[in-house]
């Protein structure tokens, strides 16, 4: 039975952080479901369509390197049921800190409770990209400073191209 694991997020935008956990997640999975919240109350910086294409181009090549399937996706509804529509068993959650690992334990334990079948893997984040979120980055890249090392490359192109606009 392939292990199907489920990375969800807003990616607004993809972040050194989110490569980070997705490199370590593919050699704990046989399939990547890395899955863009969508909701109508946010209002992203990046549209859906943009936050699927930065995934496919920075996460797919990380994925196939290591034997992994991958697919980006959306959801509109609760986490787990996402998780569950997908077939995943795994759900990958990555941590920055102490406040994060907090909130995700609650996650943790409300999605055991309504999917039974759906496990909770925690990734912590490497030491050089702990710090980072893309709440930041949006606000470093609001403020025309240098978000570069924050972020892959292709993402830094796309969002120097949106906030000079």
């Amino acid at each position: 039975m392939p292990r199907i694991a489920l990375y969800p997020g807003s990616f607004d935008p993809v972040t050194n952080g989110h490569l980070d956990v997705v490199q370590r997640a593919v050699h704990l999975c046989d399939r990547l479901i890395v899955a863009v919240a969508v909701h109508s109350s946010k209002a992203p910086l990046f549209s859906t369509e943009e936050r699927l294409t930065m995934l496919g181009e920075v996460f797919a090549p990380v994925a196939a390197k290591a034997g992994c399937g991958f697919e980006a996706t959306t959801y509109d509804n609760l986490t787990v049921a996402a998780a569950q529509k997908s077939g995943a068993t795994l759900m990958i959650r990555g941590l920055r800190d102490g406040t994060d690992l907090d909130y995700e334990m609650q996650l943790a334990g409300m999605n055991q409770t309504m999917a039974p079948d759906v496990e909770t893997v925690f990734v912590p984040a490497s030491n050089d990209v702990r710090p980072i979120t893309a709440t930041l980055v949006r606000q470093i890249a609001g403020m025309g400073g240098n978000f570069a090392p924050f972020v892959p490359a292709s993402v830094a192109a796309r969002l120097r191209a949106k906030v000079s606009t």
